[in-house]
């Protein structure tokens, strides 16, 4: 939220992705990445964790725990191991719901990937999984907000099983961030490793629908303007390129992005951070927030920008 549906391809996928492969190579814009296992994997895992059946993937929620589930599955199907305090990090804390408040029952998933030069530094990839979940008996699947951001997490935790990062790389799908950033609250002060340890966050929330205007906003270069030059060069892929901004004081209201997703919480702590998402959409936090809105080639050119923004980072920082 910001606040204010495998290893091989399925015919579903694949005639999604032949679909997206011919209309988005056009004269006037880079040709859209081509169809691989890892697009098909990045599409089924939105439409798994947005179908009707996770119930919106509300905190403490039954359909909460089956998205939670599915996530420790594909973790371990990937080889990523659990740190030494475990796969999950439960909590329980006070949010915010209509009617007031009310104490939540909630748990992050954890996951570690050694680095291989920075390995007593983490850089913190973080996704929350929950949504709002069912309001007026209608099932709100979160498709962008956040199916999307835990699809492209896990596409980038793959590449980094198939290539090891140079830091080390901590992967936490965060609860709780529908009702006030609650996992990613207690991420800080429980923390795994020592915050002194972090070298960032880089938090995934809404990657999918940048047709609104072509963009996947990076916003924190502002607050950390060293991290701008290491991803400046990064090129478009297809119809997305990298933008900066809404995080400067002239970013008002719904145009500053600082403090409207998981991040904050890092920000908050003093842990550096960046912030990948598109812009609003007219399906944001509502019903219609489904699997069937999202372009696949859009959706497949942003989690590309995001994988190539990690390596660029890892490269660039503690140097």
């Amino acid at each position: 939220m910001r606040h204010l549906r495998l290893a091989a391809l399925s015919p579903f996928a694949a005639a999604l992705l032949l679909g997206a492969c011919s209309t988005a190579e056009s004269p006037v814009a880079p040709a859209a990445p081509q169809p691989t296992a890892m697009h098909a994997q990045l599409l089924q895992d939105v439409r798994i964790l947005a179908a009707d059946d996770m119930q919106g993937r509300d905190t403490g929620a039954p359909g909460g725990a089956m998205a939670r589930a599915y996530i420790i599955g594909r973790l371990e199907a990937l080889g990523v191991a659990a740190p030494p305090m475990g796969r999950e990090q439960p909590w329980e804390m006070q949010g915010r719901t209509r009617e007031g408040p009310k104490t939540f029952n909630g748990v992050n998933v954890l996951g570690v990937i050694p680095g291989t030069r920075v390995t007593d530094k983490y850089i913190v990839v973080t996704a929350h999984y929950d949504h709002v979940g069912v309001s007026d008996g209608q099932i709100y699947n979160g498709a962008d907000d956040n199916a999307s951001g835990v699809a492209t997490m896990l596409a980038l935790a793959a590449d980094l099983k198939r290539q090891a990062p140079e830091h080390s790389v901590l992967i936490v799908a965060l609860d709780g961030e529908e009702r006030g950033l609650l996992g990613a609250r207690h991420f800080v002060e429980a923390p795994p490793v020592p915050l002194s340890s972090i070298s960032m966050n880089l938090n995934f929330d809404m990657t999918a629908r940048a047709e609104t205007d072509g963009k996947l906003w990076v916003t924190g270069t502002y607050q950390h303007p060293t991290f701008r030059p290491l991803l400046e060069s990064i090129p478009a892929n297809g119809a997305v390129a990298l933008a900066f901004g809404k995080d400067t004081p002239e970013d008002t209201g719904n145009d500053n992005w600082v403090n409207s997703s998981d991040h904050a919480a890092f920000h908050r702590a003093q842990v550096p951070f960046l912030y990948l998402g598109v812009n609003y959409h007219p399906d944001y936090h509502r019903p219609s927030d489904d699997f069937e809105t999202i372009t696949p080639s859009v959706f497949i050119s942003a989690t590309e920008l995001s994988i190539a923004s990690f390596r660029a980072l890892d490269r660039g920082l503690d140097r």
